[in-house]
Parts: C-alpha cells; structure tokens; sequence
C-alpha cells in the first residue's frame, strides 16, 4: 500500500482528529472579544464572515470552532490531505485550492460556500513567509463582500519546530491557550492593486498586534476584562460562554481606504 493512499490518508486523518481532540483538551482556554457577534458559536452571530489567523497556531482554532458551519481553505498540497481529513472529522467543511495555485476555481467553490457557511483561512500559509498575509484574503473579502475577523493566538511556553518555515507552536499539555478577535473588519469592493496592497498592511499589522498580545497574555495569565472562559473538562468553548463587558479602548479599527 503506498503511503500516501486515500485510505491510509483517511486513517491518519481520523486518528489526528482524535489525538487533537485529547491533547488540545487538557488546555486551560479564554478567549476576549471586541465584538460578541463575531463568534461562531454564538446566536448573536448574523452573517457570514472570513475567520483568518496565523498558521504556526492552527491547532487551536481548528479544536475550539469545530461544528460551527465552518469552511476551510487548503491547499492542494499533499501535506494537506491527511489535514483535510481531520479537519472534516473535527466539524469543518473544506475547500481545496489556493489563491494562487487553483486560484479560480477555489474562489468559484468559495463564493458558493459563502452563501450559507463561514470561511477560515491561513493567510501565511501554506509555504509562508510567516506571519506575513497574503493579498489572497483581502481579494476574497473584497470580491465576496464578506467582513474579515482576525484571530490572534498564544500559548505560554510553546515549543517550537525549529525547521517549520512557520516554527509551527505545539502548547505545553495543560498549559495556558489565549485568543483575542477582533470585530469585522470590512474591505471595500472593487479594489485595484494599490488598494488591495493598502488593505494588506493594514490587516497584517492589525493581526500580528492581536497575536503579540495573545502570546503575551497567555505568558503572564492575567485576566482580560471580557475573557470567555473553559474548564479543563475538555468541553468545547462554545459550551461554557461567560461574557462580561469588554474593554474596547484598543479597538480594532474598522478600516476604510485612506485609513
């Protein structure tokens, strides 16, 4: 059998999710909002929106928003199958493609998924630079008409894989994990080349802020006024939501040309 068979990817696939699930549950999770809509789990939650974070941090998300009419964004690369695969086991819907490799075709399937489903992308990813967004997710907010939600990620003391091009983060088993979202970011329609670089700096700057202060927070474990909490049960966020007032004097912008 060869070792990139469907069937062993389907295997691989099913035992990551499982393994995810276990490991990512021993955790000790918040999570602030500037914005309560934005959550995916929550009803307050009204239209569709694009979920963007950093790649290196990818087992967080994909543990803490599964089943949450999700669509995922990934890449046709071959490291991506097994990926696929759990992700779908994890309660994600997914679209292979890329905005470069695949590009009209994935944006065609995402235009569709758009219609009923929220979208998750890695800006950075697949092959990096890291932490530096492509113009891929600002096109598709644009041309979908969709409002972008960054997700900045931390956990205290991670380790690292040294030869990752993205030093991919693997938390520490019961260790603290940190998120902060921003609120919609919206992106105009119709942007030319200058328009969509403009956006780009501005969502990358705004999102590696977010990601600075979620490892921060994570480090020092301190309390966030707003925080959502988890018990170290296992239970997923979205079945334990305790909102209080958020402090909004470091609000993410909401960014408009020119801005």
């Amino acid at each position: 059998m060869k070792l990139d068979s469907p069937l062993l990817n389907k295997i691989g696939g099913l035992l990551g999710a499982a393994a995810i699930q276990t490991y990512m549950s021993t955790l000790d999770y918040k999570i602030a909002y500037y914005d309560r809509s934005v959550d995916p789990s929550s009803p307050k939650c009204h239209g569709q929106k694009i979920y963007i974070f950093w790649h290196e941090y990818i087992l967080l998300p994909i543990y803490i928003y599964g089943h949450c009419n999700i669509s995922m964004l990934l890449s046709r690369h071959r490291d991506a199958e097994i990926l696929s695969h759990a992700a779908y086991h994890l309660g994600f819907d997914f679209v292979r493609g890329s905005t470069n490799r695949g590009g009209v075709a994935a944006i065609r399937k995402l235009l569709a998924k758009s219609r009923n489903m929220h979208l998750t992308i890695t800006p950075d990813g697949p092959r990096g630079p890291r932490r530096r967004l492509s113009p891929g997710s600002i096109y598709i907010a644009s041309k979908l008409g969709l409002p972008l939600v960054v997700g900045g990620h931390g956990y205290d003391r991670p380790w690292r894989v040294k030869n990752a091009w993205d030093r991919f983060a693997i938390p520490r088993p019961f260790s603290r994990a940190r998120v902060i979202a921003s609120e919609n970011i919206y992106i105009p329609p119709n942007l030319d080349r200058a328009g969509l670089e403009h956006f780009r700096q501005k969502v990358e700057q705004i999102m590696n802020r977010l990601t600075l202060e979620a490892e921060a927070w994570a480090a020092a474990g301190t309390r966030k006024v707003g925080q959502v909490c988890n018990s170290r049960s296992g239970a997923p966020l979205r079945c334990q939501r305790l909102y209080e007032n958020f402090d909004c004097r470091t609000k993410a912008p909401r960014l408009r040309r020119g801005a």
